[in-house]
């Protein structure tokens, strides 16, 4: 689960810094305007991104969520030092 996030999360990323390099570099010899939208919608990625890679997963452990394992649960507990 956690692969497949970042890797959505780095193409995300890079398709904002794609689409900000190509509006100044190309679009704008045509539309600035254009190349204006182009730079508006690309700001909106990576707060999108950012959600989308820190979304919790259906079988990711939450911080203060007991596993059902005795053993498990007990070696979690002494890490987050909780007796």
């Amino acid at each position: 689960m956690y692969a497949r996030r970042r890797h959505l999360y780095f193409a995300m990323m890079g398709t904002c810094i794609g689409m900000f390099v190509l509006a100044w570099a190309v679009v704008r010899l045509w539309s600035v305007p254009a190349a204006i939208g182009m730079c508006l919608f690309a700001m909106v990625i990576p707060p999108v991104a950012a959600v989308v890679a820190n979304r919790r997963g259906p079988d990711d452990r939450w911080w203060d969520e007991e596993t059902g394992d005795p053993e498990s649960d007990r070696w979690w507990n002494e890490l987050d030092d909780r007796r």
